[in-house]
């Protein structure tokens, strides 16, 4: 086990671009794998989640020159033209097990069974089988409805309407995938808006979507989809550590290069502004169809509590671990309700985060959908591990430096995840670690 330990800033600069975004690269892979033609992906993601997605298309058939990091070039084999093979490893990537299950169910052949490692075992399925077998594919979980899954291929689907509980981006691009391949209309509908890279993606591969009444839909089956080339922009989950390093110790500023500032993906910097933080976007422009713009944090010394509510937590679900470190050095108490999804992710992350933030001196109380954290303008610091969560490991990286005494962060290598250069990233802007 890795262990890291970061020491208190007094000042951060520097500027750095933001890691590639880890969800428009599982996207851009799928979907250039039922491409009707090659697709050159621009900077896709170099980490553990989407060599795993860049295997499973491989597994399927799909040649692909080039590696994650530079040019991919991916030979689509058509919407259809997948060849499933009997398993395929998932490791630790959620996306990949729920969104090409979406797609394998309208593929030719017997069945897949889809597995990984033991965090991704924990995590909840049936909210994607259960819709899915509603639609007429054949789906199997574990008992309590976790991985390994067993996906029927070549089913008749036909289209159906489904009303979320959760706001779930993962969820809703299942469906649509699905959706490419079935009779007749298929809808969802969100308590709450979640991400929308899959619709955007498939807009931009020729896909006509149906709204009406705040529901997305498709009318299926189509024939074909043709992916553009794509450059993927800047990850504004991975950017947030950065982000908030600059809000706390910023001097003179930290600057972050290309962030993806898609609506539905930056509820941090919406609530980092209303609790009084120095933030500005420059440059603004547009990369594979989504916004992006670089970031701007200087250090705010006075920063006021807030409240994240149900609606908001899509926006930032992610992040919500950053939230609670910034509430601890705020003025008031900072309450996050709604955000009961954080209890499956790679961990129990309202638990895994109560208990590290509370081991460094912050007075944090988990609740059953969020927790309520009283700030008290300082953190102790001390020892945490990661419990094999990448967004943890970052965790106790930001709240190292921000600390008094330090933070020492086992299983450090978590962060291989989503973001492998963090570190080297971190130092580049201050940070002292070792």
């Amino acid at each position: 086990m890795q262990r890291v330990k970061i020491e208190p800033a007094i000042g951060l600069t520097g500027r750095l671009t933001a890691p590639a975004d880890k969800s428009i690269t599982h996207r851009a892979l799928m979907l250039a794998a039922v491409s009707d033609g090659p697709v050159r992906i621009g900077r896709p993601l170099a980490a553990a989640d989407t060599g795993a997605t860049l295997a499973a298309i491989r597994a399927c058939g799909v040649r692909v020159e080039g590696d994650l990091g530079g040019d991919l070039f991916v030979h689509g084999r058509g919407l259809r033209g997948l060849v499933a093979p009997p398993a395929l490893d998932c490791m630790n990537a959620g996306t990949l097990m729920r969104l090409f299950t979406g797609i394998l169910v309208g593929q030719g052949g017997d069945r897949v069974v889809l597995d990984g490692d033991e965090s991704l075992r924990g995590r909840p399925m049936l909210r994607v089988a259960k819709p899915l077998r509603e639609m007429g594919a054949r789906i199997w979980t574990a008992p309590g409805g976790t991985p390994p899954l067993v996906v029927g291929c070549g089913d008749a689907l036909h289209g159906v309407e489904h009303d979320l509980a959760v706001a779930s981006a993962q969820v809703k691009s299942a469906i649509l995938l699905a959706g490419l391949y079935a009779e007749g209309e298929t809808w969802v509908r969100e308590p709450a808006p979640s991400r929308d890279h899959t619709e955007r993606m498939l807009e931009a591969a020729g896909v006509s979507l149906l709204r009406a009444g705040g529901a997305v839909g498709i009318r299926g089956p189509i024939s074909g989809l043709r992916l553009p080339d794509l450059d993927v922009p800047g990850d504004p989950s991975s950017a947030a550590y950065a982000i908030v390093a600059g809000v706390l110790r910023g001097d003179p500023e930290v600057r972050i290069d290309g962030v993806n500032l898609n609506p539905a993906r930056i509820g941090l910097i919406d609530v980092l502004r209303r609790m009084g933080a120095d933030i500005q976007i420059t440059n603004q422009r547009e990369v594979a169809g989504e916004p992006a713009g670089d970031v701007i944090a200087r250090r705010s010394d006075q920063l006021d509590a807030t409240v994240v509510d149900t609606r908001e937590v899509p926006s930032l679900i992610d992040e919500l671990p950053l939230v609670a470190l910034v509430g601890a050095l705020a003025r008031g108490v900072t309450e996050v309700r709604g955000a009961e999804e954080l209890r499956v992710k790679e961990t129990d992350r309202i638990e895994t985060v109560v208990t590290a933030l509370r081991g460094l001196g912050a007075e944090i109380e988990g609740r059953a959908d969020g927790f309520i954290v009283r700030g008290t303008g300082s953190i102790r610091g001390g020892s945490m591990v990661a419990s094999g969560d990448h967004r943890l490991a970052m965790l106790g990286g930001v709240a190292g430096l921000a600390s008094t005494e330090g933070v020492s962060v086992g299983g450090f290598e978590a962060v291989e995840v989503s973001y492998p250069g963090f570190l080297a990233d971190m130092r580049s802007i201050g940070v002292v670690a070792a």
